[in-house]
């Protein structure tokens, strides 16, 4: 009885004790510190355990810095070296993901069945004649049009899309925009795919080797390059770049940023290239457009026509002959001051025009008009670098243009009256000083930079009048 009683109370005395923490027990400290150790696990665990311990120390030495650099933002990244593993990944990445966002591009086959659909659920305005759609008949284009080409058709049917365009008094739409907006959308964004695979760092900028491989790979898809000679590629390439670089990387460092491109007109310009040319573009048409084949050739046949030394670049003596030799002397002084490179040998006399600065100076004087063009030339123009024209500048250059018009059998000018004309046509803000703003502004400024650097462009200033109303017989005539 006593020995049961012994064992009932010492059961439950045991069951009263507390099961101490396992961290307290010997048995598991001892586990722990073996298995801390590493000496019984194998090599991926052994690996792993390095691994987390590198990369914990790597993310307190960048919270340390984070700590020290206060609020300052990071303003500068280093780029992966070429093969290295983050160079690697980098590439991989940007590779899957433009092979995906070209996946979701409407293809030839995918915007025929979608001008078809249009075509096929519109209505017939009474009025005009044009294919029309309401809203109702949006929608179900865009329901009939998933259907037959999927998904990657809706974005275009979107209610903001629709309100987009111009709605007639029933508050219907034209087809044929909305399918031009689809169109080129598309387009666009097929230029962007092709333009990010060339950048080599990823950077959104284009190197002027990566533009002409851009329109290396365009010219055979452009119904009036196709039969370029295969030896005049190379040089076609160099020329059409160049015109991307003027427009588009105004600082000159010489990278252009994608986004600019897309939506500069150049790259509208070089699309023009998919007419045919026999039937839709005239010869003037081609001469003017700086991306086609026979304006490449003239710009080529006139550096070589003005390259007398056949040594590759142009001297101030050679550029005078420029445009039949009317351009002014200072103004050619002017030029290889701000725009050419000092060469690398022969000291300061030994500056010459290569062939970038040469396509540089034409781009200019034919694109007077545009912010590019004037701000090139107002470089030229402001002879003491100080931002600004005064009349003492006005009358320094335009006295060599006197000299040219007297020398060409015209009547006597009077400079003073001349530079009074400029100043009204500019009306500058400040009236003793003319700045490049003021000239963007006047909306003449084109007008006066010729005026000031060629005869040949003050002489149609001079004959506006009459050059106007041949234009205008022409005109009637045709």
């Amino acid at each position: 009885m006593s020995a049961a009683t012994g064992d009932v109370g010492g059961g439950t005395a045991g069951a009263g004790k507390k099961i101490p923490a396992a961290g307290s027990m010997p048995w598991v400290r001892n586990l722990r510190r073996f298995v801390g150790s590493g000496s019984g696990l194998g090599s991926e665990a052994l690996m792993e355990l390095e691994t987390k311990r590198i990369l914990l120390e790597i993310f307190k030495e960048r919270q340390q810095k984070s700590a020290e650099a206060g609020s300052i933002p990071p303003f500068y990244k280093k780029k992966p070296e070429d093969g290295s593993i983050s160079h690697r990944v980098q590439r991989l990445a940007k590779y899957r993901f433009l092979k995906k966002q070209s996946e979701l591009l409407l293809n030839a086959d995918d915007l025929d069945a979608m001008w078809v659909c249009l075509r096929e659920n519109c209505v017939i305005d009474d009025a005009t004649g044009a294919e029309k759609m309401n809203y109702e008949d949006f929608c179900h284009i865009a329901s009939v049009c998933t259907e037959q080409i999927g998904q990657k058709c809706k974005k275009f049917f979107s209610p903001s899309n629709f309100m987009k365009f111009e709605k007639d008094e029933s508050g219907r739409i034209a087809i044929l925009p909305f399918y031009l907006y689809v169109m080129r959308t598309v387009s666009l964004t097929q230029a962007r795919i092709d333009m990010s695979e060339l950048d080599e760092d990823s950077d959104g900028f284009l190197q002027p080797h990566e533009m002409e491989s851009y329109i290396r790979g365009l010219i055979p898809n452009l119904a009036q390059l196709r039969d370029m000679p295969a030896q005049f590629v190379q040089m076609y390439c160099r020329i059409a770049a160049r015109k991307f670089f003027f427009f588009c990387d105004p600082h000159r460092r010489g990278k252009a940023c994608i986004k600019k491109v897309l939506l500069s007109n150049c790259l509208q310009e070089l699309m023009e290239l998919h007419q045919e040319s026999e039937e839709e573009v005239t010869d003037t048409e081609q001469a003017e457009n700086w991306f086609s084949l026979t304006s490449a050739q003239r710009i080529c046949d006139m550096f070589l026509a003005l390259d007398k030394d056949t040594n590759g670049t142009l001297s101030k003596q050679e550029l005078k002959e420029y445009a039949d030799g009317t351009l002014t002397e200072i103004f050619i002084e002017r030029v290889f001051d701000e725009h050419v490179r000092r060469g690398k040998v022969g000291g300061g006399n030994s500056r010459e025009m290569d062939f970038e600065s040469f396509l540089d100076f034409v781009l200019a004087l034919e694109n007077k008009d545009t912010t590019e063009g004037l701000t090139y030339l107002f470089k030229c123009l402001d002879l003491n670098g100080r931002g600004y024209l005064t009349t003492a500048d006005i009358h320094s250059l335009f006295r060599d243009v006197h000299q040219k018009w007297i020398e060409g059998g015209n009547y006597e000018l009077c400079i003073e009256d001349v530079r009074d004309e400029i100043w009204d046509m500019v009306k500058p803000v400040n009236h003793l000083r003319i700045t490049s703003d003021d000239l963007l502004n006047c909306k003449q400024g084109g007008t006066v930079a010729s005026m000031l650097i060629d005869v040949r462009g003050f002489w149609a200033h001079d004959n506006r009048e009459n050059l106007l109303q041949e234009e205008e017989e022409q005109v009637e005539e045709q």
